[in-house]
């Protein structure tokens, strides 16, 4: 039976040195991901975000188009990520219990994936709301941003369960390399997923 190797950190070289990973030789695929996160809001703030009487203006839109713009910024910011060509940014904003859900969609035809683009687009958004609406709430809580699915790569498909359970490995469709997929839906209980 072969060994399984350890898992390894991809941007640190064999001298420990931080290093870009080389997809020179990556062929481009049809990539996806998506995020999420959120940012807990007073009820009296979220009553001006609701309303439209931020200082600052429309926070909802300010903020998606921040998560765009992020997203298409993220190898600026991320000093490892490579500069990819985007197809594809999708950022919504929801309003919760507690304040307001944010979601990123992200595709691109590339050699690597955009699980960084997704997430940055989701942090970056709830930082705008943050600045946008701090002046009626210092209190707000960005939290729980994290991929919930991420497709198309050498590492197969990706789904978060819906209660953060880690997830598992499954044998892909194509017999090839083993897919991460959580416990639950490799036992036919997962999470529903939209196209």
């Amino acid at each position: 039976m072969a060994r399984s190797k350890a898992p390894r950190l991809s941007h640190v070289g064999s001298d420990g040195a931080a290093r870009m990973v080389d997809v020179s030789e990556k062929p481009g695929k049809r990539r996806e991901a998506f995020a999420r996160g959120s940012i807990r809001i007073s009820k009296e703030a979220m009553e001006l975000v609701r309303e439209g009487r931020s200082k600052k203006g429309n926070v909802v839109e300010t903020a998606r188009l921040a998560g765009i713009l992020a997203a298409k910024r993220t190898s600026d910011l991320i000093p490892l990520c490579h500069p990819l060509a985007l197809d594809h940014v999708d950022v919504a904003l929801s309003e919760s219990e507690t304040g307001l859900a944010i979601e990123a969609r992200v595709r691109s035809r590339g050699p690597t994936g955009v699980e960084m683009e997704a997430l940055t687009a989701v942090s970056i958004a709830a930082l705008t709301v943050y600045d946008m609406v701090k002046a009626a709430d210092k209190t707000m809580v960005i939290e729980g941003i994290c991929v919930m699915e991420k497709k198309g790569g050498r590492s197969g498909h990706y789904v978060r369960s819906s209660n953060g359970e880690r997830a598992s490995r499954a044998v892909s469709p194509s017999g090839g390399r083993a897919k991460r997929v959580p416990k639950r839906e490799a036992q036919g209980v997962g999470p529903q997923r939209t196209k």
